[in-house]
């Protein structure tokens, strides 16, 4: 499922990660991860934040992928994909069983987790966005274990 995914991620030029509450750190997680090992742009954003000028770069080539569990939040997210989607662009929604189906409709591709408290689904949500980032950056073939300009431990104090 994440291989067919990172196929499809992998023809973009940006890439922006949605997240909201407890689901925030995780989108920026995704994103950093995505361009540290695959040079796509990328940024995380809180979902709320999306209408104050990230939405003004959605369109039909920016895949938004959403963390978006069910719980209090649920709503307030679905809305911001709702936006994302009337501007044409590619909603990959992360979610669990009770979210798949209000965002079927919406999301090009959904990927399901199991049904967890929305406290702890952001562990959960961890492994497929790095998951996506690793196999992103194999089908562009670029070296994982050793990123461009990056350190893997700091030198300098």
């Amino acid at each position: 499922m994440i291989r067919e995914l990172a196929e499809f991620v992998a023809e973009a030029r940006d890439v922006l990660y949605l997240g909201r509450g407890l689901c925030y750190p995780i989108a920026l997680e995704g994103a950093l991860k995505l361009k540290e090992i695959s040079y796509i742009h990328a940024e995380g954003l809180a979902a709320g934040e999306m209408k104050h000028g990230p939405i003004a770069l959605i369109d039909k080539n920016v895949p938004v992928i959403a963390l978006i569990p069910s719980g209090p939040l649920f709503e307030k997210t679905a809305s911001n994909l709702e936006e994302a989607h009337a501007r044409g662009a590619p909603v990959i929604a992360i979610t669990d069983p009770q979210g798949a189906p209000r965002l079927s409709r919406l999301a090009a591709r959904l990927v399901i987790l199991p049904g967890v408290d929305p406290f702890v689904a952001p562990i959960l949500q961890a492994i497929p966005v790095q998951m996506l980032a690793y196999h992103v950056a194999v089908l562009k073939g670029t070296d994982i274990d050793q990123p461009r300009n990056l350190a893997k431990s700091v030198t300098v104090e």
